[in-house]
């Protein structure tokens, strides 16, 4: 029998840096062939995208491409229904895939789906080398486990997939419970005496002895995040959690995630103003997505998570590739009329 594949289950807080630590992963991959299953939030997948667009991944659209994008809710909920059949799909072409990388939504409890690595349609090809928790360090320091808790409740009760609720600090113990390692990151946004707080505080939530690595943007070598072996389905056990068996419960249907895509181009610095004056105007908890940049051939990522935003160029527009801005809004009561005339009328 081949080899299994090794997977590699990440998980941590919205806006801890899973896509990031990814998509380096991908650009650094030392010749190894990896596939990528990303749980998406909203009808655009700006994720999968910005991982597709780490420059190593075939951008065809073919068969062979290795970015999965899973929009049916939290994997640990939803792991018979677009995740059995995609791990299906990527076990028939074990013979071109080194390993496999699990990005969870922020609100994924991981033992769930570890647990799905024991079905005999999974066990006999696959096996969990490792779970990663990535650790929003300021967020952790300022005692509110995400760098918005409200984006995360949000997140939460608009997933009508999602069985579990789940605390802040219980789902930040199951994230940390369940980890083979912890990734303190964004540790350039605290100080010394802060970032060793933080790191004492993930120490009394682990269990048992667990590495533990800093993180500056998830710039880490896959010697680091890759080979443990752990076989985690095997030793569950071992990995305590609060959330085994959970009610359904109400969502809000207040809040909701959509998009709005513009055809015309932005200057960068302007944009980000209105956006972050947009979020204090609406309910509007977390943005991510491309900008049309105008005169610049390179397509601009901007996200935002509460009061904090990035902006980078990940990549050339294609010359098939229609130049749009595209935007996704997370949050309650949203207006996208009103959102899409305050930006037309404040930047034009």
């Amino acid at each position: 029998m081949a080899t299994k594949i090794p997977v590699t289950v990440i998980t941590g807080f919205l806006g801890s840096g899973k896509t990031t630590l990814i998509r380096h992963l991908l650009q650094n991959n030392q010749g190894r062939r990896i596939a990528v299953l990303v749980n998406e939030f909203g009808e655009l997948g700006i994720d999968g995208e910005l991982l597709k667009s780490c420059q190593i991944c075939p951008e065809d659209g073919e068969s062979e491409d290795n970015i999965f994008e899973l929009t049916n809710g939290c994997l640990c909920c939803t792991v018979q229904e677009e995740f059995l059949p995609t791990m299906q799909q990527l076990l028939k072409r074990r013979d071109r895939i080194d390993c496999i990388l699990i990005e969870t939504s922020g609100l994924a409890l991981p033992k769930p789906l570890v647990k799905a690595f024991r079905w005999p349609e999974i066990r006999s090809g696959a096996t969990v080398d490792a779970v990663i928790t990535v650790v929003d360090c300021a967020a952790v320091a300022a005692g509110t486990f995400a760098s918005d808790p409200q984006a995360v409740e949000a997140q939460r009760q608009a997933d009508d997939s999602l069985e579990h609720e789940t605390p802040l600090q219980e789902l930040f113990e199951d994230q940390l419970a369940c980890a083979d390692l912890v990734i303190l990151n964004k540790t350039d946004l605290i100080d010394q005496e802060t970032k060793a707080k933080v790191e004492d505080l993930v120490k009394q939530e682990l269990p048992r002895v667990v590495k533990i690595v800093e993180s500056n943007k998830g710039q880490l070598d896959p010697s680091i995040l890759l080979g443990f072996k752990a076989a985690v389905e095997e030793n569950l056990d071992t990995r305590p959690s609060h959330h085994d068996t959970e009610e359904d419960h109400d969502h809000d249907e207040e809040i909701t995630a959509t998009h709005l895509i513009l055809d015309r181009d932005f200057d960068p610095q302007i944009l980000q103003k209105q956006l972050q004056t947009l979020t204090q105007q609406q309910e509007i908890y977390r943005i991510k997505g491309f900008v049309a940049v105008p005169n610049k051939p390179m397509r601009l990522v901007m996200q935002g998570v509460g009061t904090r935003f990035e902006q980078f160029y990940d990549r050339p527009w294609q010359p098939d590739e229609v130049k749009q801005t595209q935007l996704v809004f997370i949050g309650r009561k949203l207006n996208l009329t009103e959102i899409a005339a305050q930006l037309e009328a404040s930047l034009c």
